[in-house]
């Protein structure tokens, strides 16, 4: 029974997940998809170890545009914009989140 149970929160969850990813993917700007991933990562990172300000980013920013629809070029220059208004710092292999109150109402847009 135990198992059972484990089963179907396992399965709600990555419902959960397909679904928010598809509401990701529908009629939001580039700035709040990119802003709404960050969250999510660091979000799924937490699940499997403590919670960070830094994000690991283990794609490269052409398979970040793939997973939200856009282009690589729109990724780098929403990247760009939200590391010039200090909303997140750029560092190797990642960012870290200076500002999420702002990413998460950038997200949420």
């Amino acid at each position: 029974m135990h198992l059972l149970r484990r089963l179907h929160e396992f399965a709600g969850h990555e419902l959960s997940l397909a679904q928010d990813q598809m509401l990701l993917l529908g009629r939001k700007p580039a700035k709040e998809k990119v802003a709404a991933f960050l969250l999510n990562l660091q979000a799924r990172y937490a699940r499997i170890a403590t919670r960070s300000v830094t994000v690991p980013l283990p794609m490269s920013r052409q398979d970040i545009a793939d997973y939200l629809g856009l282009t690589f070029e729109t990724v780098s220059r929403v990247l760009t914009k939200l590391a010039r208004e200090k909303v997140i710092l750029i560092v190797p292999d990642g960012v870290r989140l200076l500002d999420a109150g702002r990413l998460d109402q950038l997200a949420a847009a």
